[in-house]
């Protein structure tokens, strides 16, 4: 390589590196009118001061759900005093934290840890929706993180119902969901279905054509002029489109491939950089998995790596020792992982014993155990 196509210390090929960034919110949000204008329709009641229709909206991962939410919120903020609170229910698992982030986000500062009971939390937020005659609309992302820990349904009876325990009160609800399998409403108490039925918003994986559509602005605005050129950009929509189609892959993809450029010092990204980020960048998705994992689960995984294709009864045994939890909650952090698709629980027979769960994981174990530590 030539000097003069040597990056120097002092040198990036990128204009803006934070547009690779999983949080990064995009001015246009293209491929999701038919979504948007679903949203649009479900909450308008809000502008005018009145109880919005709830939302459901579900879709394969990296699919713009949560951006959709984002712009949406943004332009409700702008044009009226209704209330928004994005909760991510990978961090907030339970109906008390779902609340105190509902509470942080309505009076700036967050509730005492302890000492506040459920009641008096939920109590003040309504108190405070009555007496200013707001609206609160809540979206609850990643809800399918509250139906793994059993919290889904005291959480969204408790929202549907405050008008009613509080009347004057004024919540509408969206919830978001990656998990296909998961039946919502089937999973939810008869107490929730009889008052729960959300408009469906259903956004489908971004094919090829899009992808590319989405990225080339991802490129124009975050690498520099020439940095990338159409066959980097195709290569990286074609990786991401077999990965299933997250675009969450291919954003990821393109800013790794960018360091990947930097690390030769080279001024431009080649395809070879590319092909060789994306042994990273297709596990992604398992890595924002395993960010929300608690201590106990962690240990499980471990576990599972270490006995890898045993028997659930044979796990127990080393995972017990190490958390000393029971068999109970054991089974449930199976259940779990299985669910966001960590592990492969497939139950086998045994010879006079029955049916018993064979564990492994759903990844490479050195892929998993590199992204724990």
């Amino acid at each position: 390589m030539a000097d003069d196509e040597m990056l120097s210390w002092d040198e990036s090929v990128f204009r803006d590196e934070h547009v690779f960034e999983i949080d990064f919110l995009p001015e246009t949000f293209r491929h999701r009118e038919e979504q948007m204008q679903g949203l649009k329709y479900a909450l308008r009641p809000a502008v005018r001061g009145s109880r919005p229709l709830n939302v459901m909206a579900r879709g394969p991962p990296g699919t713009g759900k949560t951006t959709a939410v984002q712009k949406l919120f943004g332009e409700l903020a702008a044009v009226s005093d209704v209330n928004v609170a994005r909760v991510n229910c990978q961090v907030d698992s339970t109906r008390y934290a779902v609340f105190s982030r509902l509470f942080e986000e309505m009076f700036d500062y967050e509730p005492p840890t302890s000492g506040i009971s459920f009641k008096k939390l939920f109590g003040q937020i309504t108190d405070r929706l009555v007496e200013e005659d707001e609206v609160l609309v809540v979206a609850l992302d990643d809800v399918n993180y509250l139906f793994y820990e059993g919290e889904a349904s005291d959480t969204l009876y408790s929202l549907l119902r405050a008008h009613e325990a509080h009347t004057g009160a004024k919540i509408g609800v969206i919830i978001i969901s990656s998990d296909l399998d998961l039946d919502i409403i089937e999973e939810l108490d008869e107490r929730v279905q009889s008052v729960f039925r959300p408009e469906e918003v259903f956004f489908p994986r971004y094919d090829e054509r899009e992808i590319v559509d989405i990225l080339e602005e991802r490129v124009k605005r975050g690498f520099r002029e020439g940095v990338a050129g159409l066959d980097v950009l195709d290569r990286v929509a074609e990786l991401t489109a077999t990965t299933g189609g997250d675009l969450r892959v291919g954003i990821d993809l393109l800013r790794r491939a960018g360091l990947h450029a930097e690390m030769r010092a080279s001024r431009t990204v080649e395809v070879a950089d590319v092909e060789e980020a994306y042994n990273k960048s297709k596990y992604v998705h398992l890595s924002r998995h395993l960010q929300g994992l608690s201590d106990s689960e962690i240990a499980l995984v471990r576990v599972v790596a270490e006995h890898e294709g045993e028997r659930a009864g044979d796990v127990y045994e080393s995972f017990s020792e190490e958390t000393e939890l029971g068999y109970t909650r054991y089974s449930e952090l199976i259940n779990k992982l299985d669910q966001l698709g960590i592990i492969e629980a497939e139950y086998t027979s045994v010879d006079g014993r029955g049916r018993s769960r064979q564990l492994s994981l759903a990844y490479d174990a050195d892929a998993v155990l590199e992204r724990l530590d």
